[in-house]
């Protein structure tokens, strides 16, 4: 890649609780569905890098799980990486819903963020939710808690005031050359970005107890020698023999479905047929135990 003079390159940390839009907000800027996104809090569960390359610049993303407190080592870990990306970017977007109380969660991620020396933005996501004077008791509340960079309203589903986000992280990053190829997206693994692919279907289509206590891990991606088709073989992996029932389903209509959910997906990623083999498995208190997540790759 030929660098034009005055590149800029760097990291920018999103952190937020859970579920105000952070991957969402990713998603949209790289133009790519790279992080999962449902509805149901604590979807993103690893730090996921997304880099979005342009002539004159390279922004590198790290998408965070959201910071809240739970009982389990997993939340712990999931915490512990938000925060971490804090101490490696040059720029921090703190997310977070328009409405001027300040959760305990929102008050924790406000002292950690008083810790750093890097910029931070407050971004005020969901503005399509409310009208425009209702906005400045928000900015009020946090700008008493926190000196901001800037404030940025924005909704980052409809995508209105993302283009202005774009041109200002431009703006704020160090020049330096590209760190990753023009055409990377990430730097996660492919069966990673097939796993997380599958565990979104399951959020969907799971209730209560399943989304949290579902991990999946995929065991091979093998293509055949023919070329036409590749092997996808993964095992889903749930914390008690009741939840295992559930994800199968009667005659096993929730796993097919499941499959039937994500096999096209897989397939546009790969750019081949795919043949399917989901396999559900028990580990007794996953989430809790060692062992299990440094397996899981949580480590």
């Amino acid at each position: 890649m030929r660098v034009a003079k005055g590149f800029k390159s760097g990291y920018v940390a999103l952190i937020g609780r859970p579920n105000v839009g952070k991957s969402t907000l990713m998603n949209r800027i790289l133009g790519e569905k790279l992080s999962i996104v449902t509805d149901k809090p604590q979807t993103t569960r690893n730090r996921i890098l997304g880099i979005k390359t342009t002539p004159r610049s390279q922004i590198l993303f790290f998408d965070t799980p959201g910071v809240h407190k739970g009982r389990h080592r997993l939340n712990e870990i999931m915490v512990n990486s938000a925060l971490a990306s804090l101490q490696d970017a040059d720029l921090i977007l703190f997310l977070i819903e328009p409405v001027t109380g300040i959760s305990e969660d929102e008050g924790f991620i406000l002292k950690k963020l008083n810790e750093v020396i890097s910029p931070i933005y407050l971004i005020i996501n969901k503005i399509d939710s409310l009208k425009k004077d209702q906005i400045l008791p928000v900015i009020e509340a946090y700008r008493g808690r926190l000196s901001f960079k800037e404030v940025v309203p924005l909704s980052a589903l409809r995508g209105d005031g993302v283009d202005l986000l774009e041109e200002m992280i431009v703006r704020a990053l160090p020049e330096g050359p590209p760190f990753f190829p023009p055409e990377s997206i990430t730097d996660v693994s492919q069966r990673f970005m097939i796993a997380e692919m599958i565990r979104e279907k399951i959020i969907r289509r799971t209730h209560r107890e399943i989304p949290y206590a579902a991990t999946v891990v995929v065991e091979a991606v093998k293509r055949r020698e023919s070329g036409g088709l590749t092997d996808v073989e993964a095992v889903i992996y749930v914390e008690k023999d009741s939840q295992k029932g559930i994800l199968i389903g009667r005659r096993g209509d929730m796993l097919k479905e499941i499959g039937s959910l994500v096999r096209p997906e897989i397939e546009s990623f790969l750019n081949s047929k795919v043949f399917l083999r989901l396999w559900v498995k028990v580990r007794k208190d996953w989430r809790s135990q060692v062992g299990a997540l440094r397996e899981f790759g949580f480590q």
